[in-house]
This record gives C-alpha cells, sequence and structure tokens, in this order.
C-alpha cells in the first residue's frame, strides 16, 4: 500500500502542475493543430506541450517506467506504465466549456493502483489509490446506490465517426424513455468522476482509450461503483459501463440486446 500512496501523491501533484500550466497558457480560443479519427477529432498545441510536461516530470522521478500518452503514444517497457490524457474533451477546451482534465494514471503489472483526473475549469482534482477510497477536496467520495433505472441519471458519450455516431444515436433513442435523463459532458474521465460523486447515477460509452478511463474507472471504482464491459468482460476500448451494483445490471440489460459495441 505505501508504493501506491507514492503513486498517489505523485499523479496529484504532476495533474495539478499540468492543469496550471494550461490555464496559464490557454488562449482566449485555441486553434486546431492537427486532427485525428476525424476531422472533429482535434489536437491543439497545448494537448502537446500539456503531455511533454507530464512525461518530463514523470521521467524525472521514475525514469525506468513506461509511459503511454494519447498524443505521444507508448514509451519504455516494465512493470510499471503511466498512463496520460493531457486534455480530456480536447473540444471543450477548444471551445471554452468547462468539462476537460487533465488525466494521469498508475498501473503496476496491469492493474491500475493510483489516479487523479483534475477538473481544470471547476478547481477539482478526484484522486485514489488501490484499496484507499476515492477522494476530492479532502472528502471521501461514494457513488449513489440503490436507484433503479427508471430513476438514472445517466451520462454518455459519442465517438468521432460518423458511423459509430448514428449507432451511439440508435440505442440512445431506446436507453432516454428508460432513465430519468441523460447527460453528456464530453470528457470520459470527467463522467466517471461525476459517477463517483454522485452527480450521475451512471455512465456507458463505446470507444474509449485506456487514458480515457483508467484514472476515472479507479475513482469510480474506489467510490463504490462497478466498472465493466458487457457479458462478464472488463472496461475496454469496446465498451464501458459504471454505476452502482444492481443499476450496473439494469443498464447492462438494457444495453446488451441493443448491440452497443456494433459501428454500423
Amino acid at each position: 500500500m505505501e508504493t501506491r500512496v507514492i503513486f498517489g501523491h505523485l499523479v496529484e501533484e504532476i495533474a495539478r502542475e499540468a492543469g496550471e500550466m494550461l490555464l496559464a497558457k490557454r488562449p482566449a480560443r485555441p486553434e486546431v493543430l492537427a486532427t485525428k479519427s476525424s476531422p472533429t477529432d482535434v489536437v491543439t498545441a497545448l494537448d502537446r506541450a500539456c503531455e511533454e510536461l507530464i512525461r518530463s516530470r514523470i521521467k524525472a522521478v521514475r525514469p525506468d517506467d513506461a509511459i503511454l500518452g494519447e498524443e505521444g503514444g507508448e514509451a519504455g517497457e516494465g512493470r510499471v506504465r503511466w498512463i496520460v490524457d493531457p486534455i480530456d474533451g480536447t473540444v471543450n477546451f477548444l471551445y471554452g466549456l468547462p468539462e476537460w482534465a487533465v488525466s494521469i494514471a498508475v498501473e503496476v503489472d496491469g492493474e491500475v493502483v493510483a489516479g487523479a483526473v483534475n477538473v481544470v475549469p471547476r478547481g477539482e482534482v478526484f484522486t485514489a489509490v488501490k484499496g484507499g477510497g476515492a477522494w476530492l477536496a479532502g472528502e471521501r467520495l461514494r457513488c449513489n446506490t440503490g436507484v433503479p433505472l427508471e430513476r438514472a441519471l445517466v451520462a454518455t458519450g459519442f465517438g468521432y465517426e460518423s458511423g459509430r455516431r448514428r449507432v451511439q444515436a440508435e440505442i440512445l433513442g431506446h436507453v432516454l424513455p428508460r432513465v430519468r435523463d441523460i447527460r453528456r459532458g464530453g470528457a470520459a474521465s470527467s463522467d466517471l468522476c461525476s459517477v463517483a460523486a454522485g452527480r450521475v447515477d451512471g455512465y456507458y460509452e463505446r470507444g474509449l482509450n485506456p487514458w480515457d478511463y483508467a484514472a476515472g474507472g479507479l475513482i469510480a471504482a474506489e467510490a463504490g461503483a462497478r466498472v465493466g464491459g458487457l457479458s462478464g468482460r472488463p472496461n475496454s476500448p469496446g465498451f464501458t459501463l459504471c454505476a452502482a451494483s444492481g443499476l450496473f445490471e439494469e443498464l447492462h440489460d438494457l444495453l446488451l440486446p441493443l448491440d452497443p459495441e456494433r459501428d454500423a
């Protein structure tokens, strides 16, 4: 546990520093530097600058660890791997919307043991250490429990490719009449933290990458939520579902017949 706590302090410290840099350097309207999977999947110069800062801070204290970053890919190998999203919610960042975050997790032998999600515009840093609970501003987080499907506030997100979006819209049409309402924040790590904090009751999305869910997934799990995929599989780019037990199963059974892992 002591090593996990050390990692917990490091991820929080680095996530806070990265957030401060982004706030200080963000222009009134950042410009798109490049696109990735589609013209709507964008990268700004600050995405890359922030990841470079995070990588440099990690290497200064843990030079032999591997790092997987959204912008720079994977470098190094070993038992310890850092998983980094310098700006989760880049489109929100681009437009000046408040839902974007720095997300950093540490994985040891394939298991995430520490994570921090800094939702920078809100000044909120969510943290968790495996077995040590999830925390925000000194308060331990607990997800909502005992919420039936019809009263659940559920967050989700959409991919960038048009075919996948059509499927996701179709699925949403089946889900919306069965729940209290839907929320779409635009940053998966923040959505998972919202489950942890009880701001939404559940969350699902297809197409997340490890840097989207590594830190936020640990925070949600340490707040008592169940985080997984469909049909007993772990969460993955195929599908991520998050809610307290009971609601998790109800959402799962609603979604599974809709085949939400398809793209057309």
